[in-house]
């Protein structure tokens, strides 16, 4: 459970342009799908984990213990590689993580072809996808890996959580990600050392221009029609880059919620969960504040609990 915490990060919502808050939201919706998949097939189908990821058979509760003691360890030994600055320990522990999740989605995936050897092509195909978005960035690279990466992440966990534990536990995240963004700061520190030192962050990421930004493209892009070609000062001129981020936490646990209420109230009951949460998700990217940072979190748990409600009611 320890190597699939790690890297939990917050979305840190801020306010985006309309365009790319859809953007954001279809991934976390798709990702969502996605992950209701693989967890129907793992958890009620009864596919085995590869990898050596099947979970022991335990009560529910030392479950969520072991998940809150491997967080609490996870966020230790970051903050301490971090201070120490051992990025290549970092990106390697990243490339071990996101070879092995999305290993365990592609295992699924390509079992439906009839593939012989599946875990060990998926892992062959998993190396090289968690090669280049490690030490390779490319922004649709990225996002397609972010997609079957927190599915094989949550197949993990949903067979050791109950509704009970797991609404235990998005409490726990929620009450973390309000402290780690509002009072200590923890959540944009670990994200910008991932962008800036690492060169990857764990969890959607879209770059875009501003409006003053825009302007300045397309004027330059005049002057080269008019002109033919541009000055060496306009050559190099440089542009200011939004980033809009959406933590892989904000991503998984809904996934994992989802899971869970599958389980013990079956796949319709189940879909009211990401439908839920994708709301709260969006109405928190509409009436956010330009500037501010949020944590994301606290309002997708209310979105989760919402999705259960709902479906409890079905």
């Amino acid at each position: 459970m320890f190597f699939v915490l790690v890297f939990y990060q917050s979305g840190i919502i801020m306010k985006h342009s309309f365009k790319v808050t859809i953007i954001l939201l279809v991934m976390f919706l798709l990702a969502q799908l996605i992950g209701l998949f693989v967890t129907y097939n793992y958890s009620v189908v009864g596919k085995v984990l590869p990898y050596g990821m099947e979970p022991p058979a335990i009560d529910a509760a030392p479950g969520l213990t072991s998940i809150v003691i491997s967080f609490a360890i996870a966020i230790a030994v970051i903050f301490l590689l971090m201070k120490i600055k051992a990025a290549f320990i970092l990106r390697t522990w990243f490339f071990l993580v996101v070879a092995l999740a999305v290993g365990i989605t592609l295992t699924l995936l390509l079992s439906f072809f009839g593939i012989p050897n599946t875990s060990f092509i998926a892992f062959i195909i998993a190396l090289v996808l968690a090669y280049f978005k490690t030490f390779r960035r490319g922004m649709i690279i990225h996002n397609l890996t972010e997609l079957l990466i927190y599915p094989g992440i949550a197949a993990v966990f949903v067979p050791i959580l109950n509704l009970w534990t797991l609404i235990v536990l998005l409490i726990l995240i929620s009450v973390y990600d309000m402290y780690a963004v509002w009072h200590s700061g923890f959540m944009q520190k670990m994200a910008n050392y991932q962008i800036k030192e690492l060169k990857f962050f764990a969890g959607f990421f879209v770059p875009y221009f501003g409006k003053k930004e825009r302007d300045k493209i397309k004027k330059l892009k005049q002057i080269k029609k008019v002109k033919g070609k541009l000055t060496k000062k306009e050559m190099n001129k440089k542009f200011k880059v939004n980033l809009a981020i959406l933590g892989g936490g904000d991503v998984v646990f809904p996934i994992i919620a989802s899971g869970v209420v599958m389980v013990a109230w079956g796949l319709l009951s189940a879909l009211m969960v990401p439908i839920g949460a994708t709301i709260a998700l969006g109405l928190l990217l509409y009436y956010s504040e330009k500037g501010k940072f949020y944590p994301a979190m606290p309002f997708i748990s209310a979105g989760i609990f919402l999705g259960m409600i709902v479906g409890w009611l079905l």
